[in-house]
């Protein structure tokens, strides 16, 4: 998801990979914590899996981001459907 995530932002080197690597565990724990399963949140295979990260990624990377409100708005919607679809629920 790194590579994934790196590719997203445009950026080619090793300097930022810790920031990247936070957010994408970031978006992870916001998407479990929603309610979509550990198992799935964890599941880079998985299309809006991936396309959620990235957009949570893409919002908070860096400082003074001018689309930050329209990504952070992406990526809610996508946790909402995530959470209230039966395919990513969290067994409780």
């Amino acid at each position: 998801m790194l590579d994934k995530a790196k590719l997203s932002l445009r950026v080619s080197n090793a300097a930022f990979d810790d920031e990247i690597i936070d957010l994408i565990e970031a978006a992870r724990l916001e998407l479990i914590e929603a309610g979509v399963s550990g198992e799935k949140a964890m599941d880079d295979s998985d299309p809006l899996i991936k396309r959620a990260i990235i957009t949570y990624v893409k919002a908070n990377f860096g400082f003074d981001n001018p689309d930050y409100e329209k990504l952070n708005e992406s990526f809610k919607s996508l946790k909402i459907h995530l959470s209230q679809s039966s395919d990513y629920h969290a067994i409780s």
